[in-house]
């Protein structure tokens, strides 16, 4: 997954006000470039698809994409030091998939993604956390892939965090739904895959706006 650096909402630049801060909750949506949008307009990757759906519903929260190309799960632990440093009421990790692209260990895959948990635990143990699933392509060999597969509902268990098991389910190896180079969703890929994430993600805000009600 090429690292353009490109993602749809630019974290830096959407921090909001204290006075916003006291008004609106924030999603933020940590991920690699199937969360940045690689390859198509950035309002038609899923985050922020999934914020028209909070708008439209009238719910009182702001997703900030901090989605960046190419990056490994090592690359995200690096950064939470600074994204952790704003407002986060619901946590979003989308992080693995370049780790099974480049064949890297499952066990440091398995760690880093346990030391963003913690960081996050740490910083705001107050916020949701969903925990999105990825899979190591095929032609990884069926023990790497088993392994990598495993890591998520592992962790998922083990932290009390909600688990979306895969995150291109439906998606994943079909040619309407991604552009050609087959890794990437399309528009109507990325709308999918924003009907998948909504549908872990709704309940962890309507629970989130009855705690604040």
């Amino acid at each position: 997954m090429p690292d353009t650096g490109q993602s749809v909402r630019d974290s830096s630049a959407l921090q909001p006000s204290a006075s916003e801060k006291d008004a609106r909750k924030t999603i933020l949506f940590v991920g690699t470039s199937l969360t940045a949008g690689y390859g198509i307009d950035p309002q038609q990757a899923y985050p922020s698809l999934i914020q028209r759906r909070i708008d439209s519903l009238g719910l009182n929260y702001d997703a900030i994409n901090a989605g960046v190309s190419g990056e490994t799960s090592s690359g995200a632990l690096h950064r939470m030091d600074w994204l952790l440093r704003q407002r986060v009421d619901v946590f979003v990790l989308e992080t693995g998939a370049n780790d099974g692209l480049r064949g890297l260990p499952v066990d440091s895959l398995r760690s880093n993604i346990q030391h963003i948990l913690d960081d996050v635990k740490r910083t705001h143990p107050n916020a949701k956390i969903l925990l999105i699933g990825m899979e190591a392509l095929p032609n990884m060999g069926s023990p790497y892939g088993s392994s990598f597969r495993g890591v998520y509902p592992e962790l998922a268990k083990k932290n009390h965090v909600t688990l979306l098991p895969f995150l291109l389910k439906g998606v994943a190896g079909v040619d309407s739904l991604n552009q050609p180079d087959m890794v990437h969703p399309n528009p109507r890929g990325a709308a999918a895959v924003a009907e998948t994430v909504w549908g872990a993600l709704r309940p962890l805000l309507e629970a989130g706006e009855k705690t604040h009600a």
